[in-house]
């Protein structure tokens, strides 16, 4: 990404725990923020927002005090996969888009006064690619120094199940990054242990890897997991039977994800700030 990265919009599916004052709804009233409701004194004991015109209509001379709706911030995190399928080049560079995209993720937060972590797994939690969430804007350059530096070597995404530990305290925005090609029981495991936070499922694919297959013509095939690679001879019928399993493997994904809450994003060939945002303002 060239110049300053693309801020995304976005919110929580509920309404935000804590006490630092952000941008987003709070579980309870406040002082601050847009009016919510009028309550009883005994409920909200405070002389300083008593609501005169309600307690003089009272008949049962009760007190009331107007309540606020309070405004929290919230913590983010990306839990990227970092294994070796994600290091595919073809229409862009599938580590290079989700550099984009983190960016523009702690910077959307930051601007908003919302923390921003990342937790990078391979076939574990890496700890070299472990970010506590924080509001400070100078971690921006740290995010990118990681990315620029990393190469994926390591076959498993299994550590994606394991990033739930590093998650304790109040519900968080998780954006779980990945190319997902790899069991469906493993990644069903990856979201049942994020499931107590707010779930943003990221399909990062490319297409090069299904959609511009020739309907003719000697490809060669590489499989980025174990290395190997094997000379494919492409013709009409598998192209078509290619194309069927990738297909059967989406629909499954999306019946996976919406289990858990929310649909995911594709993040295909190149980030979109626009369209991510419209996708999370959308449900």
């Amino acid at each position: 990404m060239t110049g300053a990265a693309a801020t995304i919009s976005y919110r929580p599916r509920e309404r935000a725990e804590g006490i630092v004052i952000g941008a987003h709804r709070g579980r309870s009233g406040g002082g601050q923020g847009g009016f919510l409701d009028q309550v009883s004194y005994l409920r909200q004991p405070d002389p300083r927002r008593i609501d005169l015109r309600l307690t003089l209509r009272d008949p049962f001379e009760n007190v009331y005090v107007r309540r606020f709706e309070q405004r929290l911030a919230i913590a983010l995190y990306a839990v990227v996969d970092l294994s070796r399928s994600m290091s595919f080049e073809g229409t862009a560079r599938k580590m290079a888009l989700v550099q984009d995209l983190c960016l523009s993720l702690a910077r959307s937060a930051h601007e908003l006064g919302d923390a921003f972590g990342i937790i990078g797994c391979d076939s574990e939690v890496r700890e070299d690619f472990l970010l506590t969430a924080t509001r400070n804007r100078g971690s921006e350059s740290e995010i990118a120094r990681r990315f620029e530096t990393f190469v994926p070597r390591r076959r498993s995404a299994a550590g994606l199940a394991q990033a739930a530990a590093h998650l304790a305290g109040k519900r968080k925005l998780v954006f779980l990054i990945s190319d997902f090609r790899m069991p469906a029981a493993e990644i069903e495991k990856s979201l049942e242990s994020l499931s107590r936070h707010d779930i943003v499922p990221i399909l990062v694919s490319d297409s090069a890897e299904e959609a511009d297959l020739p309907r003719f013509g000697l490809i060669d095939v590489r499989d980025l997991e174990s290395g190997a690679s094997k000379l494919v001879f492409m013709r009409p019928a598998l192209r078509c039977r290619w194309l069927a399993e990738a297909e059967a493997r989406r629909q499954m994904l999306d019946h996976l994800f919406l289990s858990y809450g929310r649909p995911a994003f594709e993040l295909k060939d190149r980030f979109d700030a626009d369209a991510l945002s419209r996708h999370l303002l959308d449900i």
